[in-house]
């Protein structure tokens, strides 16, 4: 690592492995992901969007006390400023957990998700989410029928125009009382930010949904599902990741 290269401290090693496994989650769908870096306030914000799903997925974590962000052209005198995007694999690559700090690599020239974020005030909170185990059975549901449905078509007919027809009728549909896509709730599932059982659901108010304008915010403990409510559910990802 150079002088010149921002370093990020982290509150404490818990917060960088965290990073690290949501990282290691987004690589393993998509080998040349990046994610766009926000740091400021004493946290730090690390946005990617996962291959196939049509989301963006937000991973939070605590900064260290008084300089949480240092060297770099993007964080000055050590000023805990930060907004840059860069390749998912060297951010990875320069997570060190035992001294609970990440070397930012270069920046890249970001996909167009990355100029639009969601804002960043505004959200009010939605009513209608189920549980979080109301929520994971939908998801499991939705996955079950997407497998059945393609299983149960002659391998002629297994067309991308036919997976595009049945991914949109399966994964446009709502959660709930609510106007979320079960897309983005599976999405959730596979980076780790819904439990993986039953049995190890959230506790009453963990998980909940918000709205800002067009878009959707799924919040968990552990992270949070972002998607724009477009009319037409054009675009879907069709394929489940499990």
């Amino acid at each position: 690592m150079t002088a010149s290269t921002p370093r990020v401290r982290f509150a404490d090693a818990g917060e960088a492995a965290d990073v690290a496994a949501f990282l290691a989650r987004l690589i393993h769908y998509d080998k040349a992901a990046v994610v766009r870096l926000q740091a400021g306030g004493g946290a730090l914000a690390v946005f990617g969007r996962p291959a196939s799903f049509e989301v963006l997925a937000v991973r939070s974590a605590r900064l260290a006390e008084g300089s949480g962000v240092s060297g770099g052209p993007g964080a000055p005198g050590g000023s805990g400023e930060l907004d840059v995007t860069v390749s998912a694999g060297e951010l990875l690559e320069g997570v060190d957990e035992g001294a609970a700090a990440v070397a930012v690599p270069s920046a890249v020239t970001g996909p167009p998700w990355a100029g639009v974020l969601p804002p960043k005030g505004g959200w009010e909170r939605v009513p209608g989410l189920p549980s979080s185990v109301g929520v994971l059975r939908a998801v499991r549901a939705a996955v079950s029928e997407f497998r059945g449905r393609v299983e149960e078509l002659d391998p002629a007919k297994r067309t991308r125009g036919e997976l595009d027809r049945i991914g949109r009728e399966v994964w446009s549909r709502p959660v709930g009382d609510t106007e979320l896509p079960v897309r983005a709730a599976h999405a959730a599932r596979v980076l780790g930010f819904l439990p993986s059982a039953e049995s190890a659901g959230f506790r009453s108010g963990e998980l909940s949904l918000w709205a800002a304008g067009a878009w959707l915010r799924l919040r968990t403990p552990y992270g949070a599902v972002v998607v724009r409510v477009v009319g037409g559910g054009a675009g879907l990802g069709v394929m489940p990741q499990v």
